[in-house]
């Protein structure tokens, strides 16, 4: 189903209107998104956990700042790395890991989050070993795998504790409510360092009315 599968990668950006508080002004990052159903990472709620007090051989790669973020509301025990390798990879498509591109945050055994994210995907001969693409140059990270064997080629890390998923159809029927905005993702999405602001950010960048969108006040009642 080409027009499901084409919404990997891309971002959902939360409308002022979505009511649900897992989602307010979320900026989720699609990492697969197909007739099975859709799995993603929010990429604007850091909490005050360091990446070095539950993955400490990651807490080098990862960028500013560098704290856990909560990907979404299931599976709050699992971590998903995501990360950035810049230069000259070619191909696109929706490349979850197939082992261990998650972790559990707490004792390292692999949990849902893993199974969620295990769907699809083989390792191409132009990816790093530990990398999987998800779009571009974008992908997971085998947090199972040795950070030295991705030292030297990631441009940025993220870790996420917990991942937002979407049952068949569950997304498709949000879209049609108007609860999300589809835009293309950048790889400096994933890390940026003002992730509060990344919901204006990512708004104010669109050549069309949703730029405008990114002016609406926290308070509505202020509007």
């Amino acid at each position: 189903m080409t027009e499901v599968s084409s919404l990997t990668g891309r971002l959902l950006v939360a409308t002022p209107a979505l009511a649900d508080p897992n989602f307010d002004r979320a900026v989720v990052l699609l990492l697969d998104h197909d007739e099975e159903g859709s799995l993603g990472v929010v990429l604007n709620r850091p909490t005050p956990v360091g990446v070095a007090d539950i993955l400490a051989p990651w807490a080098a790669l990862a960028g500013e700042p560098g704290v856990v973020f909560q990907g979404g509301p299931v599976s709050l025990d699992s971590a998903l790395g995501v990360a950035v390798v810049p230069g000259g990879l070619s191909g696109e498509g929706g490349a979850a890991p197939t082992d261990g591109g998650a972790r559990s945050a707490g004792d390292g055994e692999e949990t849902a989050g893993v199974q969620a994210a295990d769907r699809t995907g083989v390792q191409s001969g132009d990816e790093p070993l530990g990398w999987r693409r998800v779009h571009g140059a974008i992908g997971l990270v085998d947090l199972e795998a040795p950070p030295e064997l991705l030292a030297a080629v990631l441009g940025s890390l993220r870790i996420f504790a917990g991942y937002a998923g979407w049952g068949p159809g569950q997304l498709e029927d949000e879209l049609v409510e108007g609860a999300w905005y589809v835009v293309e993702s950048e790889p400096g999405d994933v890390s940026s360092p003002d992730p509060e602001q990344l919901w204006r950010a990512v708004l104010r960048r669109q050549r069309n009315e949703l730029a405008m969108v990114a002016t609406y006040p926290d308070d509505p009642s202020l509007n």
